[in-house]
């Protein structure tokens, strides 16, 4: 490893310990900082090559020191006046590494006294981190040298001159670029090498006005000239260390002016550098002595040596970082696809043919004679196969035999998935284009770039939320178009059981069978909706599997001999048997796979000698064998049992394990595993158990109860059945929840960390704790009586946190959310004032603490009671559940006040929010260069709009809420489309950033205001700008329409606004309100104008103003420190006791800067407000460690 090969090279200068800052006293500083400082003692192992300086005397070093100290001081602040832009952001930037806990400004000090110990850490700081950054580079053995020379350059001179640090800083950050594999301009980059590899020379030049380097004849006037240059030298060496640095480090700040490195000339700036040294050149020839001239040469000519070893070194840097970048890559595909992940059509398919008992080839061979399908596989332009059947006609199994027939052809693609209504994860179209994509993606690796151009900047959120399915159809749609892809082929079974967003799929299958590289295979019932859909298709085949009879009863046949040998084999029938049960079967089954599966498996279950008599009582239809299964369950000694298992089944929104079956039948409590399997196979071939999963044998099976049977299994009907579940589970969730239910100990363990295993004890309830609310919902709420109304209050007042934890341990906190406020509109149905306020509370609860619980749940006993207020229902409830090893002091609100919730994701600050009109969503701008759209109700982020290349800082939406207009500091305004995310215009033409963007009310319009003084009118279909309104003398701030849609309003940095008629042009009112205002929005009427300062009205050229309020101000926190015992973590979400997570932050609460006393923790918030926090180490248990 790099560790090995470098070995350590220690400083061989004393590590000086935190340097004040200017005008910060040492009383003034906290006793504990940021940073630990390297032992005093250090001692140095370096092996660098160096060249002995030619002055070896005491006398002559000193003063050798003394004149490099005043050169590179003299340069320095000769630079910092004659670029003080540059040199401004440099130091910014310095002090952004001398204080990297804290968010500072410019904090270098302003003389080369105030500045030299700042410098010189700044340097140690530098070559630890570029050590540690070379020695990775695994492979590099050249890197040592180049390195140790540098090093060792920089520790002698240090020590002799340790004023001129400031030399030496842009030299050690210049080595950390050169060893890492940017990718700026390779002009600046071999600049960069040129000017690093030959400081040893320019360092050295100070020599040459030594009085005993000089020649004989050298004359004064030749030793100012020659100072003159050295100094013109220094100043463009540290100028082109210093526009460089600010290059590759500008991301570091806010926002560093562009002019600072955007427009140089990298190899003209190398040029006036040659420049200068050829000029000290022959000032040298001139002034001094062969002697010292020879010394120079022979550091001129070690620094070319070495320039050719690190131009090496870099191409293999590239080499190496182009690896680590793929197998970065690589992960981060492999996350891309976990987070698609929602089933294996695969894995699915496997079930669903051992659940039918196997796949027969014969039984499915016919198709590939067929004509139809002959007719779709060999003519190109027939794109879509529909397969279409009664239920019970084996359409699935089909599927299942057409699949098996196309995978062995491997230059095929294909992709497919498998409807069930009665599983979740399978009954929606959004989860048949995630299926069908990966599926594709493990085909077709390369197809994934697609989804990386929308995952990149959303992660998992791509995946979630009420616009996904949007945006999956255009990332799906791109690929089925990419010209890869061809002879692709996607099958998807059972449209009918697609029970959500089945039109939005129909849709999409039809539009991309006609406009993309893939052929589509569906099945689905006869069913005149999606007839009427897939009739629209141009190029369309349709097989109907009644209108094949002679094919279907020949698949039949082989169908049954391979059944009837199963029985015969494992009830030992004889040959007449076994004959009489073909017979049978094949003269009744009328084309139906399902009928001789089902007669078949009650046949398994019957004594030999009554098969006959059994046999003949199976009536040869469906329908009338459901009857007839109901009929034999009713007479048996499970009949009570079988009803409920059968009510339960018929109306969970998912099937249920049998731990989940037993909680929510009572009757079965006392029954052990293998009693709930006996008796559920009791229950007449209506279910089917897979992995003590429970399932319908077929969806025509839960039509039938739901429909013909509904009286027998539920007399009082569906929704009693609903509120029945709803009490079971309640009634169990209060016997079973508890704090830390899997035992995970500490409060800072991450859900990410808890195994499978963890939640064993959670599988009997899982379905409860999921979905008793929604069996509350569904049940008719007049009936629940006082009884049911005291469950729910006593659950909420005792159980409430514990739910909560569980939903988080179970990944399911964005339903625990709507569960909650279903309840809160159900508990508001009940008129009783008390349980309204509570659920109320409850609601603020997990809406504030959402982000907390659902990254580590135990956070739910520690950052969420903590910061809840004090008078927070839930929060009093849990009294007894606070921790005791943390107190908090200065938190200001005692109820919760106004915010509902706070939307994360934004990586810099938020400049600009709106609501939709129709207020489900919420549009926020950022200087990320990100707009983000988030729900209004949930707070899920359901879209991040990418695409400007600069802060943006206006948003807002159409009236009609489906577009969203963005402006930026990148001089351009974006029209997005909300659902989709897509951006459909880009607005062009402004000369300044763009502050401000509206909509006029009929959405047919954009105006926007810019700082190049302009107002510009947009066409909002075409992007086409139809008027520039200009007449303000300043930048032009806000802009907003009249609900009318004829006027527009503009306030400027002039302290005007203006009136203007959006149609001419024409500017109709310019108001002097004596104050710069922000944001302007008219009234209904149009005839008033609300502004930040107050509102007048437009009636003439004398408008009043009525009414004005300053903003209450907030003075920033002062900058505070940082420690060991009781500190924030990196990413300042939590603190920490101990080095452990302990205590979630919430935002609001996030600290700018931190101190600490002892065992309290003193935090300032970007808000300006100061938080203590004390910890009580005496009483921290074991939960610190598990």
């Amino acid at each position: 490893m790099g560790s090995r090969l470098f070995g350590r090279i220690t400083a061989k200068f004393r590590n000086p310990s935190r340097t004040p800052r200017p005008k910060e006293t040492a009383a003034a500083r906290p006793a504990s900082t940021h940073s630990q400082t390297s032992p005093p003692d250090a001692t140095p192992q370096s092996t660098a090559e160096t060249t002995p300086c030619l002055t070896d005397s005491g006398s002559s070093q000193t003063l050798l020191s003394s004149l490099q100290e005043r050169l590179w001081n003299q340069a320095y602040d000769e630079l910092k006046a004659s670029e003080p832009k540059a040199l401004d952001a440099y130091e910014t930037i310095l002090s952004n590494e001398l204080y990297p806990n804290n968010i500072v400004e410019n904090e270098i000090g302003k003389t080369p006294d105030a500045r030299c110990q700042q410098m010189q850490q700044l340097v140690q700081t530098g070559l630890d981190r570029t050590l540690k950054e070379t020695s990775i580079k695994e492979g590099i053995g050249e890197c040592l040298e180049v390195v140790q020379r540098m090093r060792g350059i920089v520790d002698k001179a240090i020590q002799a001159a340790p004023q001129a640090a400031v030399a030496w800083v842009g030299v050690c950050i210049g080595l950390e670029i050169i060893s890492k594999p940017v990718t700026e301009a390779r002009s600046n980059r071999k600049g960069i090498a040129y000017v690093l590899l030959r400081m040893d020379w320019y360092w050295n030049l100070a020599d040459l006005l030594l009085d005993e380097n000089k020649a004989v004849e050298a004359s004064a006037g030749l030793r100012n000239e020659l100072e003159r240059h050295i100094s013109q030298l220094y100043q463009r060496l540290l100028l082109y260390q210093i526009k460089s640095i600010c290059l590759y480090r500008r991301n570091e700040l806010i926002k560093i002016s562009r002019d600072v490195f955007s427009r140089d000339d990298w190899d003209g700036q190398l040029r006036h550098i040659q420049e200068a040294e050829a000029a000290i050149q022959r000032d040298a020839d001139q002034y001094n002595s062969a002697q010292v001239r020879k010394y120079l040469d022979n550091l001129a000519t070690i620094a070319v040596s070495q320039e050719k070893k690190l131009n090496g070194i870099h191409s293999a840097i590239q080499d190496q970082t182009q690896q680590q970048e793929k197998r970065f890559q690589d992960e981060k595909d492999k996350q891309c696809l976990k987070d698609l992940y929602e089933t294996n059509p695969d894995k699915d398919k496997e079930r669903i043919e051992h659940t039918k008992g196997g796949l027969l080839r014969d039984s499915y061979l016919w198709i590939l004679d067929n004509a139809d399908f002959k007719q779709f596989r060999n003519d190109p332009q027939s794109r879509l196969l529909w397969i279409k059947g009664d239920p019970g006609k084996g359409k699935t199994m089909l599927l299942c035999g057409i699949i098996n027939e196309l995978l062995k052809k491997p230059d095929e693609v294909l992709s497919y998935f498998f409807c069930q209504a009665t599983v979740p994860q399978l009954r929606n179209a959004t989860s048949v284009l995630r299926g069908l994509m990966h599926l594709l993606l493990d085909k077709r690796p390369s197809l994934i770039s697609h989804l990386r151009a929308r995952y990149d900047t959303t992660g998992e959120k791509l995946f979630q939320g009420i616009n996904v399915w949007g945006s999956l159809e255009e990332i799906l749609t791109d690929m089925l178009k990419d010209p890869t892809l061809t002879d692709a082929v996607f099958v998807v079974d059972a449209l009918d059981e697609c029970t959500t967003d089945r039109s939005q799929l129909l849709d999409f299958i039809v539009k991309s069978s006609s406009t993309s590289h893939v052929k589509w295979i569906v099945s689905s019932r006869n069913w005149p909706e999606i007839e009427d859909k897939l009739d629209t298709a141009e190029q369309k085949v349709r097989l109907q599997l009644e209108l094949n009879q002679n094919s279907i009863s020949n698949a039949i046949t082989f169908y049954i001999d391979h059944k009837v040998d199963e029985l015969g084999r494992f009830k030992n029938y004889d040959e007449g048997t076994r004959h009489a049960v073909q017979q049978y079967l094949a003269e009744n089954a009328k084309g139906t796979f399902l009928w001789v599966a089902l007669v078949c498996q009650e046949l398994a279950k019957v004594k030999k000698r009554h098969t006959l008599d059994k046999l003949r009582a199976f009536p040869p239809d469906l329908n009338l064998l459901y009857s007839q299964m109901i009929q034999h369950i009713n007479d048996s000694e499970d009949s009570s049992n079988c009803k409920q298992i059968l009510a339960i089944t018929s109306v969970v929104y998912r099937p249920v394990s049998l731990q989940e079956l037993k909680v929510l039948a009572g009757s079965l409590e006392a029954c052990d595993q293998d009693e709930l399997r006996e008796i559920t196979k009791s229950c007449g071939s209506f279910l089917t158990l897979q992995d003590d999963i429970v399932e319908f044998v077929h969806q025509s099976a839960k039509d039938y109860l739901l429909s013909e049977a509904t009286d027998y299994i539920l007399p009082s009907g569906i929704s009693d059945q609903h509120h029945a579940i709803f009490l079971r589970s309640l009634k169990t969730l209060s016997q079973t929840l508890k704090r830390d239910i899997c035992g995970l100990g500490a409060p800072g363990f991450l859900i990410d960390q808890v195994s499978i295993t963890d939640l064993d004890i959670l599988d009997p309830i899982r379905y409860s704790t999921t979905y008793w609310v929604d069996h509350l919902s569904d049940s008719k709420f007049t009936e629940i009586d006082h009884d049911g109304v005291a469950h729910i209050n006593d659950f909420i007042q005792r159980k409430y946190l514990y739910w909560l934890e569980s939903l988080s341990l179970l990944h399911c906190m964005p339903k625990g959310v709507t569960a909650v406020q279903k309840l809160e509109d159900i508990a508001s149905d009940t008129k009783l004032q008390q349980l309204v306020e509570l659920i109320q509370d409850a609601r603020r609860f997990i809406l504030s603490h959402k982000p907390a619980i659902e990254i580590a749940p135990l956070q739910l006993y520690a950052s969420a009671l903590v910061f809840s207020p004090p008078d927070s229902l839930v929060r009093v409830l849990f009294k007894k559940e606070e921790p005791s090893w943390v107190t908090l002091k200065s938190v200001a609100r005692t109820n919760w006040g106004e915010c509902l919730q706070t939307l994360e994701g934004h990586d810099d600050p938020v400049t600009s929010v709106a609501f939709s009109h129709d207020s489900k969503l919420v549009a926020s701008a950022s200087g990320d260069k990100t707009i983000r759209i988030w729900h209004a109700e949930t707070g899920e982020c359901t879209q991040t709009l990418k695409g400007h290349d600069d802060w943006v800082y206006s948003v807002a939406f159409s009236h009609d809420s489906k577009l969203v207009a963005s402006a930026s500091d990148d001089k351009t305004i974006r029209i997005w489309h909300a659902e989709t995310g897509e951006c459909t215009q880009t607005l062009e033409g402004h000369d300044g950033p763009v502050a401000s963007v509206a909509f006029s009310h009929d959405s047919k319009l954009v105006a926007s205001a810019s700082r190049d003084k302009t107002i510009r009118i947009w066409h909002a279909e075409t992007g086409e700008c139809t008027q520039t309104l200009k007449g303000h003398d300043g930048p032009v701030y806000s802009v907003a329409f009249s609900h009318d849609s004829k006027l527009v309003a503009s306030a400027s940095r002039d302290e005007t606004i203006r009136i203007w008629h959006a149609e001419t042009g024409e500017c109709t009112q310019a108001t002097n309100i004596g104050v710069v205002t922000t944001i302007l929005s008219f009234e209904p009427e149009s005839t008033r104008l609300l502004t930040t300062n107050g509102s007048f009205t437009i009636l003439d050229d004398t408008p009043s103003i009525f009414s004005s309020a300053s903003p209450p101000r907030q003075l920033p926190a002062s900058a505070l420190a940082y420690s060991t015992v009781c500190g924030v973590s990196r990413d300042k979400r939590w603190l920490t006791l101990n080095g452990e997570r302990a205590l979630w932050l919430p935002v609001e609460f996030r600290p700018r800067c931190w101190a600490v006393s002892e065992s309290t923790l003193s935090i300032g918030c970007n808000s300006g407000r100061v938080m203590t926090i004390g910890f009580i180490q005496s009483g921290t248990p074991k939960v610190f460690s598990r």
